[in-house]
């Protein structure tokens, strides 16, 4: 199914410009923690064949880097408002959807939080009866290190982490294709998703 890349991208409220093979996002304003998702090439086109789009909803945002879902060198870059850090790096009200445009079926993953000691992506699946379910695999977890910058007349504190390797975690392919009524073995299992960058800013005391 083709599929226009302007339908995948209808987000919410980060000011973003999509262009041709590029995706610029203004920067995070001191103060705001983000995340930024960039999916690997070919998983858009990858659940495009399946009539599948990806997007978010709530404060996150989202842009197409390619010419069209279709292109297997196609990525959908996120951008991920984080509201906290103490449990994990969390983003209360922002949703990451599935969403299948043969039968208007969707999976949600509400609320996604990043655990980097455990390796894991963990978020909210209403279709689950709202069970916490780990959602993405960190694979290079172990090797995170961060890069802190001290910003002292600022007196702002910046850790950033980059290239976190995301892959779907075990059963999760499967679960996507039940919840959105795909055939089974619609998606491999263990599907590189893609990576994430996490910038967080705080207090510098």
């Amino acid at each position: 199914m083709k599929l226009r890349s302007t339908i995948a991208v209808a987000i919410s409220s980060l000011m973003l410009v999509a262009l041709p093979n590029a995706a610029v996002a203004d920067s995070a304003k001191p103060g705001q923690s983000m995340t930024h998702i960039k999916s690997a090439a070919g998983v858009a086109s990858t659940l495009e064949a399946a009539g599948v789009i990806l997007y978010v909803q709530g404060g996150a945002t989202s842009a197409l880097i390619g010419e069209d879902l279709s292109s297997a060198t196609s990525q959908v870059v996120f951008h991920i408002p984080v509201t906290a850090n103490k449990a994990g790096v969390q983003h209360v009200g922002s949703n990451i959807i599935f969403f299948n445009t043969a039968n208007n079926q969707k999976l949600t993953l509400r609320n996604p939080v990043i655990d980097l000691a455990k390796g894991v992506v963990s978020a909210t699946v209403p279709q689950a009866g709202n069970a916490k379910v780990d959602v993405l695999t960190i694979t290079n977890a172990s090797q995170a290190k961060p890069k802190v910058t001290n910003d002292k007349k600022a007196k702002q504190r910046t850790t950033a982490y980059a290239g976190a390797t995301l892959v779907l975690a075990p059963g999760i392919a499967a679960t996507i294709a039940s919840v959105l009524g795909l055939p089974e073995g619609s998606l491999p299992e263990g599907l590189a998703f893609g990576t994430a960058d996490v910038t967080l800013y705080s207090k510098l005391k």
